[in-house]
């Protein structure tokens, strides 16, 4: 059988992708009838405004290590805040390392729901920082663009757990001791805004409150220290190739659900998703609402929370895809279709779907040295109240489809480049 050249073959590739791509529209009235199906049952998830001005207002300046205010607790307090602060660092290896503690917190006490919510970001966070390392991004940037995006990530990710971690622990700790520890907040640089609430919560257990609170003062957190930072602004947030992050797929955030039946049934195609995109990352007003849109979506719905816990607490996070999608991801570069590090076109489009490598972690970046952050509390000047809401739950949830079709277009990206290549060196060699 005659060999058809590179160029037809690609072409060909690219014009089967492009089929997949229309589906993909179509796909979206699936996306709508699923979406219904995981929203009939609802829990409101509503804010008193009134109490948490008053919250807002009671905010005071951080007592002193030591002050009289600790009932004579001084030595114990000591030994407690050593003890957390050393698991902090223990567990601030890298993303693996975070998502894990995240979830422990959660187990423990199902009443944080915050710590849900970050552990199922976090995994997002992973599989991101390795798509930098996978089957199609490689293909799209340079090494140095790589590089500075997962820095991105990292430091978010890191800097995040460096915050709230020590509060997720001083609650746990509270609970053994039977009394207060919010005064210790302000030893692991915790900003002000957040002793109030903590102390509510103890009171009252409003789980919404409190994780609205989080939210709020973790996105506040990384706003100067990454967002403004002038690094991340000239080498990430003002680059041609992060403000096509849409095609890049770094602003989708899914949870799975867990459903053996639904791997089993089919490999190829992912278990129910559900998530969010988001638009533009560096604006703190729009991350802050897609966090608590976000915790409506895993909190709102029971049965969206059953089947995110059920894959948590099932399926350990690696940073690989596979987690969620084994029959199309795997973290081994020699099960992918042609066992090479280029780009396999032989069974795009085909019924029998190829697999795409997902690294592990551990297998994409080494772990990174810790970045002190900067001890100014992000209260001064800011309006936190504004954030302070009734969650406003969403009818569409389901993002299956529209992952699929994200993957779908960061495949047709790297078969167009390579066409356009293609084309490009038979221009040059009279071989158009």
């Amino acid at each position: 059988m005659k060999k058809q050249p590179e160029g037809k073959n690609t072409i060909s590739s690219l014009m089967r992708v492009s089929g997949q791509l229309l589906s993909g529209f179509a796909s979206k009235a699936t996306g709508l009838w699923y979406s219904y199906r995981l929203t009939r049952r609802r829990l409101k998830l509503e804010v008193d405004s009134e109490l948490a001005g008053r919250l807002v207002g009671s905010i005071k300046p951080p007592e002193l290590p030591n002050s009289p205010t600790n009932g004579g607790y001084e030595e114990d307090d000591d030994r407690i805040c050593r003890r957390i602060l050393e698991e902090t660092a223990a567990l601030n290896l890298n993303n693996v390392t975070r998502t894990a503690a995240y979830w422990r917190i959660f187990a423990s006490h199902p009443e944080l729901h915050w710590a849900l919510l970050a552990h199922m970001v976090s995994r997002n966070g992973g599989w991101s920082m390795t798509d930098l390392r996978g089957q199609w991004l490689p293909q799209l940037l340079d090494e140095r663009m790589a590089n500075s995006i997962f820095k991105l990530l990292e430091a978010c990710n890191s800097l995040i757990f460096g915050d709230a971690y020590p509060q997720l622990r001083l609650y746990s700790e509270s609970k053994r001791a039977g009394r207060g520890l919010s005064h210790l907040l302000s030893r692991f640089g915790v900003s002000a805004f957040m002793r109030p609430f903590w102390d509510r919560f103890r009171l009252d257990g409003n789980s919404v409150l409190l994780t609205e609170a989080l939210i709020v003062n973790e996105q506040h957190y990384i706003q100067s220290r990454v967002v403004e930072d002038d690094f991340y602004k000239h080498s990430v947030f003002d680059t041609l190739t992060f403000r096509s992050q849409p095609l890049l797929q770094l602003n989708q955030i899914v949870f799975p659900l867990r459903s053996a039946k639904r791997w089993e049934a089919d490999p190829g195609i992912p278990p129910r998703l559900v998530g969010r995109v988001l638009e533009h990352f560096e604006d703190l007003r729009e991350r802050i609402e897609f966090g608590k849109c976000l915790y409506g979506i895993l909190f709102g719905y029971p049965e969206v929370l059953r089947g995110v816990t059920a894959f948590a607490a099932e399926v350990a996070h690696t940073g690989s895809r596979q987690d969620y999608w084994p029959g199309r991801f795997t973290p081994d570069r020699k099960g992918k279709a042609d066992a090479s590090p280029a780009l396999t076109d032989k069974c795009v489009g085909s019924l029998q779907p190829s697999m795409w490598f997902s690294p592990a972690l551990s297998d994409a970046w080494t772990d990174q040295p810790f970045v002190t952050a900067s001890k100014h509390d992000w209260l001064d000047g800011s309006d936190p109240l504004r954030y302070l809401k009734s969650i406003k739950l969403p009818r569409v949830v389901d993002m299956t489809h529209e992952h699929v079709f994200g993957q779908n277009k960061l495949q047709a990206a790297v078969l167009l480049e390579r066409s356009l290549m293609n084309g490009a060196s038979s221009l040059r060699t009279g071989r158009g």
